[in-house]
């Protein structure tokens, strides 16, 4: 079991949404984060004075899924959608999982994300 992170642009939020139904996963969980990369956010003009914005607004997408080949579908498919081509699309991360319970049936590992 393999858990996908991916923050992108807030814009990017319905791009991705339908990238990810079209490969046919539903079980996501997204989050509103700030954060800053190589851009290092912007400055701007607050009642005459300049102000440093550092952490800009970004979406963290949170994904399990059962197998290498769904998180390289699910790595694929964000990575297109949210792309623009310029600083700040953001980055993809996943981690092997050891093990996963669904509360409710008490189900563990891949029968717990199905």
């Amino acid at each position: 079991m393999i858990k996908i992170e991916a923050i992108v642009r807030e814009e990017k939020l319905e791009a991705v949404k339908e990238a990810l139904n079209k490969v046919e996963i539903n079980g996501i969980t997204v989050y509103q984060v700030y954060g800053c990369g190589k851009q290092k956010g912007y400055t701007e003009l607050v009642r005459g004075s300049k102000v440093d914005i550092t952490l800009l607004p970004k979406l963290k997408f949170e994904i399990v899924v059962s197998s290498e080949e769904w998180a390289e579908k699910t790595m694929k498919s964000i990575s297109e959608a949210a792309y623009t081509g310029n600083p700040g699309d953001g980055k993809i991360f996943s981690y092997a999982l050891s093990n996963v319970i669904r509360i409710r049936t008490g189900e563990t590992g891949t029968a717990a994300i199905n």
